[in-house]
């Protein structure tokens, strides 16, 4: 009884710190791995609440991207204010960043502990635990389509009761995002993810390309031909991944356009690239936002 009471209260509290649009740490009671205490050393998940009578009951993780060195504010909170616009509840995650030290597993348990969060409190935030997604750009998008394809399941007997939901998103959406760290990588977040001289088998592990399954989550993905800093054969083999496994998906490629678009916009979002209206139509598809 005593270990019950001890766990909801731990739960309680956690899920009573996140209020709309406040950073608050993804482990309140100390950062497992980390390096110190300054801000850059504490992950954080920041949310964006859907309003009561605009509120699809679904929610999305947000990664932004900056090459695993940097985190970009356009692919954050604008995202997230976006889908707020659509009922759908936005999460931004600060994850930890290779710039200060770290190296993987740290960013996937990040990410991983963010969408345990959020389905901890899925019913205190009006969220259907099964409509959960995580999304990324660029880097952000390789962390995301890691957490699609390096999920694990809940841990009923751990003491955290965080741990004891799965961190398997429902879906994802993918940035003009890194996903391999073979041929078409990009070397910056290569290298600040897995430093200068990763073995063989971790720049496999961490290809997603190679990782897909038929368990995979459906995914979104969008890329821009002209794409400089991210080949769009990243989204490509990702894509024929999925669809070689049997995993629903949809991919936009657009002649025209840089690396690190985002929305092309800002709130109150008249005139969004085209990729935005596309995502809408396919998570209405998902029944993440209602027709």
């Amino acid at each position: 009884m005593k270990t019950l009471t001890t766990s909801i209260v731990a739960l309680a509290l956690v899920s009573g710190a996140f209020a709309q649009g406040k950073e608050q740490p993804l482990w309140p009671n100390g950062t497992p791995g980390a390096k110190g205490d300054s801000p850059r050393d504490i992950p954080t998940l920041t949310p964006f609440l859907a309003p009561a009578g605009n509120n699809s009951g679904s929610a999305i993780v947000i990664c932004p991207g900056g090459g695993y060195g940097g985190l970009a504010a356009h692919e954050g909170a604008t995202y997230a204010q976006f889908l707020q616009q659509h009922g759908v509840s936005g999460f931004v995650l600060k994850y930890r960043l290779g710039s200060a030290g770290y190296r993987h597993p740290i960013m996937l348990g990040d990410a991983a502990r963010a969408l345990r969060t959020v389905r901890a409190n899925a019913k205190r935030w009006n969220i259907d635990p099964d409509k959960i997604g995580i999304m990324g750009s660029s880097a952000g998008g390789h962390l995301a389509s890691t957490l699609l394809t390096h999920y694990d399941d809940a841990n009923p007997q751990a003491a955290d009761p965080i741990d004891r939901v799965s961190s398997r998103p429902s879906l994802g959406v993918l940035c003009y995002p890194v996903i391999s760290m073979g041929e078409f990588t990009h070397r910056g977040s290569k290298r600040n993810l897995l430093g200068d001289k990763p073995a063989a088998e971790l720049v496999k592990l961490l290809s997603n390309e190679l990782q897909v399954t038929a368990d995979t989550p459906p995914t979104f993905l969008w890329h821009t031909a002209a794409d400089k800093g991210v080949p769009v054969e990243n989204s490509l083999q990702f894509a024929a991944a999925l669809r070689k496994a049997g995993v629903p998906f949809a991919l936009h490629v657009y002649q025209k356009g840089r690396h690190g678009l985002g929305l092309a916009d800002n709130p109150p979002f008249k005139n969004t690239h085209p990729w935005a209206s596309e995502l809408v139509f396919w998570l209405k598809a998902q029944g993440f936002i209602a027709e």
